[in-house]
């Protein structure tokens, strides 16, 4: 029509913005409609405060939990947690379930497992939704197109009483990888090598939407790594767009659109990527042909380097901060200055969490601990993401494949990323590790964190040593 403009072009995150959008105040603060709450065993204190003000929850339908944080992963019989006030959590979660009436993945349900590990493959995570988790890693659930963020404890006592959460619109960011990731390169070496360029606050204030053909060639378990730790480069949350890969996943997961309601979601989900002119207010480019297996040396995951550098030197850089801090690093992880990471030897081993508990992630590790052995004074873990995962990982045989190796087998849980169940590392144990954080004292009182993909955990496991996969794979 004459005199019609266009439509502006939009962001995939400013239309779910958008859509959730209840009303806007003076101050720039937005209330936005909540779609899913998930729940886990930390979050007794939200509970509590609404039991104070004689509040009941709003949606509980809307509301989906697991315990995760604090149960032990060793073979345990159900109900029977050593520890009284982590047994206390997870009774506490059971008593609200009950009588609020939401849906729980407990201990004794086939579905348990960690919290953004349960939400994909239930089918509970889906393009378009806005999904909130009093945990930071809730940036996980974005690989599906969704925006997903983790909030604090009066944030979710809000949610669960109004189905609703005042926020600040935060600006946009597209990193784009394009290229073709090279052999024994994976999603957490992508994710690896934007924190190690942008810089741990490199995000800060922004969602992230990955873009670019590395991305997209990545599988929908290399994104669910990928943007579950975009929170390590400051995102508020991250975000890759629905496409095919998207859709195969989660057609027929049990809590998926089925028949007309599939269909129909199929249409709104193709409509929700960025348009073609959308603008970021900041971009990002990296060359996904020159990503390599990376491992971390220090105390931050953007301190990350391809497996086959030197450690750095202190004294080259030139910023006296971070110098110093450097130098705090060197001394707490015991390490010295030049030497090749293959050279640097490791203690344990922990395959698992949130970014690296699924089945590809152990495949992945299973392929390379198969027909070897764990070296000689390492204890080396495989803690599935889920109950789920640890049974098709079962029935797969990859089981045996890890204990004939010398890997202990353990039930599904959050055990060693955070051990805030008691699982951890001795001081001065050097970690190989498939999870997300490396500060210090994450691990445990001392511990000696090393960030890396699963494949890259089961090579330092067997050779006693941080490796370079690619040449276990190449020779084995």
């Amino acid at each position: 029509m004459p005199g019609s403009e266009a439509p502006e072009a939009r962001t995939m995150f400013e239309k779910i913005w958008s859509r959730h959008r209840v009303l806007e105040r003076d101050d720039g603060q937005t209330l936005l409609y909540v779609d899913r709450h998930l729940v886990h065993d930390g979050s007794a204190p939200a509970f509590e405060m609404l039991r104070s003000r004689g509040i009941a929850p709003r949606a509980p339908d809307r509301i989906f939990a697991t315990p995760d944080h604090y149960v032990p992963t060793d073979p345990r019989t159900r109900q029977a947690i050593p520890n009284d006030e982590h047994r206390g959590m997870v009774e506490a979660l059971e008593r609200n379930a009950a009588v609020s009436g939401f849906r729980l993945f407990g201990l004794t349900d086939g579905n348990q497992g960690i919290v953004h590990v349960v939400g994909p493959e239930a089918g509970l995570s889906q393009p378009g939704m806005l999904i909130v988790c009093g945990d930071s890693h809730t940036s996980t659930h974005g690989a599906l197109g969704a925006l997903a963020f983790g909030i604090g404890s009066t944030e979710v006592a809000h949610v669960l009483a109004t189905q609703s959460l005042w926020q600040r619109k935060p600006a946009t960011m597209r990193i784009t990888v394009d290229g073709k990731l090279g052999f024994g390169v994976t999603g957490k070496d992508v994710i690896l090598a934007i924190i190690a360029q942008i810089g741990a606050a490199g995000a800060t204030g922004h969602v992230i939407e990955y873009a670019g053909s590395a991305i997209r060639g990545l599988s929908m378990e290399g994104r669910l790594t990928l943007c579950n730790m975009s929170i390590e480069g400051g995102g508020r949350a991250g975000m890759v767009a629905p496409d095919d890969t998207t859709f195969q996943y989660i057609a027929g997961r049990p809590f998926a659109p089925q028949g007309h309601d599939w269909d129909a979601a199929l249409m709104r989900w193709r409509a929700l990527p960025s348009d073609p002119e959308a603008r970021f207010d900041t971009e990002v480019t990296l060359d996904g042909d020159a990503v390599a297996p990376m491992v971390t040396w220090g105390n931050s995951p953007e301190d990350a380097l391809p497996i086959d550098a030197r450690i750095p030197d202190p004294a080259m850089e030139p910023d006296a901060e971070r110098r110093a801090i450097m130098a705090g690093t060197f001394a707490y992880m015991g390490l010295i200055p030049g030497t090749p990471l293959e050279e640097v030897a490791v203690n344990r081993v922990f395959i698992g969490s949130c970014t690296n508990g699924r089945i590809e992630d152990l495949r992945a590790a299973a392929a390379v601990a198969r027909g070897r052995r764990v070296a000689e004074g390492v204890t080396a873990w495989v803690v599935p993401g889920s109950a789920p995962v640890k049974r098709q990982a079962e029935a797969e045989g990859l089981d045996r494949i890890f204990t004939e190796a010398g890997f202990e087998w353990r039930e599904a849980g959050c055990s060693m990323c955070l051990g805030t169940n008691g699982e951890i590392a001795a001081p001065g144990e050097r970690v190989a590790s498939t999870s997300n954080r490396n500060f210090r004292g994450r691990q445990g009182p001392g511990a000696r964190t090393h960030l890396m993909g699963p494949a890259m955990a089961a090579a330092a496991a067997v050779t006693g040593h941080l490796a370079d996969v690619r040449r276990l794979m190449v020779g084995g």
